[in-house]
C-alpha cells in the first residue's frame, strides 16, 4: 500500500488497542503494530495487520502513530530509549495518544514533541473495548486545529462521536471528568443491585425496571448483566480504572476540590485489587460491595 495516508502505526495492542486495530483495518487502513506481548503482535497479523519488533520499527513505516498504553510513564518509555519512537530514522508527523494521563504531563509532552516537529494530540477514549469495537465509543481530543483536521480520517474510523475540546491536555481533562461520572454510575448500579438482592428482588426483573425508570444510566446496559451473572471477562479492567480515579483525585486536590464520592470509589477499587480482581472487568466492583454485608 503506497499511500502513506492509508497506513497507521499502533503501539499497544491490549483490549483497546486491538479494538482500534480492527476499526482501522475494517476501514481499509494498513496497520503496523507493536506490543511487548508477542502473542498480541501475532493476533494483529492474523487480523491482517503487520507486526513490528519495536516502537522505532513501527515509526519508520508510517507517518501517523496511535498510542494505546496504560500510563503516561509507559508513553515516555515508548518515546525514548534505544528502540523508541524518537530513535527511529524518520519521525512521525502526528501522534494520537489514547492513554488516560495527567493533563499537565500531557501538555508538557505536546510542547516537547512540537520542538521535534511532531503534532501530538491527546485522544482520550470514553468507552470500553467492546464499545470501541462496535464504533460506539466517544473520542475527546486535545490538540491544534491543524492536527485535528489532518487526523479527521483516522478519528472517523473509530467513531462518529468526536469532540475537539481545545489545545493539548483538553482531551485528558474531559476524560477524567467523564470517568468520574462513569465510574460512580457503575458503583451506584452495583450498590443498588446488591441492595435489591438483599431485599429479595429478582435482579433480571429489577434491571428491566431500571431501564424504564429515572434511575437508568448507560451503565445498566453495559454492566448490568455482567454484574447480575458474575461474568467478569474484561472489557475494561479494575486496575486501569483505579489508576484513573487516582488521577482524578490528584487533579481535584491540585484545584482545591474535594471529591468525597470518588474517594469512597477509590477505596472500593483498591479493595477489589487487593482481593485479586484487578485484571477483571470493572463490573466486579459489585463483589467489593457484596463483601460489605454483615
Amino acid at each position: 500500500m503506497s499511500d502513506p495516508q492509508k497506513r497507521v502505526g499502533l503501539i499497544g495492542l491490549g483490549l483497546v488497542g486491538s479494538a482500534l486495530a480492527e476499526r482501522f483495518l475494517a476501514h481499509g487502513y494498513q496497520v503496523v503494530g507493536y506490543d511487548l506481548d508477542t502473542e498480541k503482535r501475532k493476533a494483529l497479523v492474523e487480523r491482517g495487520g503487520i507486526g513490528a519488533g519495536s516502537p522505532a520499527a513501527v515509526t519508520e513505516r508510517v507517518e501517523r502513530l496511535v498510542l494505546s498504553l496504560p500510563t503516561t510513564e509507559v508513553v515516555l518509555d515508548v518515546l525514548g530509549g534505544a528502540s523508541g519512537i524518537l530513535a527511529a530514522s524518520s519521525l512521525p508527523t502526528t501522534i494520537l495518544d489514547t492513554t488516560t494521563g495527567d493533563p499537565s504531563e500531557t501538555e508538557a509532552l505536546a510542547a516537547a514533541l512540537a520542538t521535534r516537529g511532531i503534532a501530538y494530540m491527546d485522544t482520550a477514549i470514553s468507552g470500553s473495548s467492546k464499545q470501541v469495537r462496535g464504533g460506539e465509543a466517544t473520542l475527546l481530543v486535545g490538540g491544534t486545529p491543524a492536527a485535528y483536521a489532518a487526523s479527521a480520517d483516522l478519528l472517523a474510523c473509530v467513531t462518529d462521536r468526536v469532540f475537539h475540546l481545545g489545545s493539548a491536555g483538553s482531551g485528558s481533562r474531559a476524560k477524567l471528568a467523564t470517568n468520574l461520572i462513569l465510574g460512580l454510575n457503575r458503583a451506584a448500579l452495583a450498590e443498588g443491585l446488591v441492595f435489591a438482592e438483599a431485599l429479595g428482588l429478582d435482579l433480571a426483573v429489577f434491571l428491566d425496571v431500571l431501564k424504564n425508570s429515572p434511575a437508568y444510566s448507560v451503565a445498566v446496559d453495559i454492566k448490568g448483566e455482567k454484574m447480575r451473572t458474575g461474568e467478569f471477562t474484561p472489557e475494561s479492567r479494575v486496575l486501569q480504572h483505579k489508576k484513573d480515579v487516582g488521577l482524578i483525585l490528584a487533579a481535584a486536590h491540585a484545584t482545591g476540590q474535594e471529591l468525597p464520592l470518588s474517594q469512597v470509589h477509590h477505596t472500593l477499587l483498591t479493595e477489589a485489587v487487593e482481593a485479586g480482581e484487578g485484571e477483571l472487568d470493572n463490573a466486579v466492583i459489585i463483589e467489593a460491595i457484596r463483601r460489605k454485608r454483615r
